[in-house]
């Protein structure tokens, strides 16, 4: 009498089952390996090769914006509408050798204005700030050491100088304005307003 056999029994291998499987020649060994390191690479290296071109795009941006937000020195141009508005600065219309520098930190904002004008503008325009020529003191640069440096701004000793401050309640702007006169044809205009938030 056979013994009862069981359902899912797996031959034994020297009873024609599955054979087990050849050992892999050196080719294929070799195929393989190089296969694997190039999705490694791919799958690590190229987005590191992006990371790394990425992060040096933004430092290079970074110092862009910073080079643009840091700005400092005048430079030539006539600040905007609204910068003008805001300062309460009335650059006259006819007004040449314009520049101007905006600053701001969490405290103040400033903007710095330089321009040249006839002797009939500069009235005009001291009128326009609610001062005159009058109240001018002479051998007076009215502008800070410091801000004087932030723009950029140099007082020879030489020249004829002649200077204001006006001051206004908050949120109004103060301003303080220097004019060179050394040439009374060509009255220079230096301007700093100040705005506290």
């Amino acid at each position: 009498m056979n013994p009862p056999t069981l359902p899912h029994q797996a031959s034994a291998p020297d009873e024609g089952g599955t054979p087990p499987p050849a050992p892999e020649d050196r080719r294929h060994v070799v195929k393989r390996r190089w296969i694997t390191a190039i999705i490694i690479l791919l799958l690590i290296g190229v987005p590191a090769g992006y990371l790394a071109i990425s992060t040096q795009q933004s430092r290079e941006s970074g110092r862009d914006k910073a080079a643009k937000v840091g700005a400092s020195k005048v430079r030539p141009g006539w600040p905007s509408k609204v910068q003008r508005s805001i300062y309460e600065v009335p650059i006259p219309a006819k007004a040449w050798k314009v520049g101007f520098l905006e600053t701001n930190n969490w405290r103040t904002s400033r903007l710095f204005t330089q321009f040249a004008v006839t002797p009939a503008d500069l009235d005009a325009f001291l009128a326009s700030v609610g001062s005159s020529r009058a109240e001018l003191i002479a051998g007076a640069v009215t502008i800070s050491p410091h801000d004087a440096d932030v723009a950029g701004w140099s007082w020879s000793p030489r020249a004829a100088w002649y200077g204001t401050s006006l001051e206004q309640a908050d949120p109004r702007p103060s301003r303080d304005i220097t004019v060179d006169l050394t040439d009374p044809e060509h009255p220079k205009v230096y301007v700093v307003s100040t705005t506290t938030p």
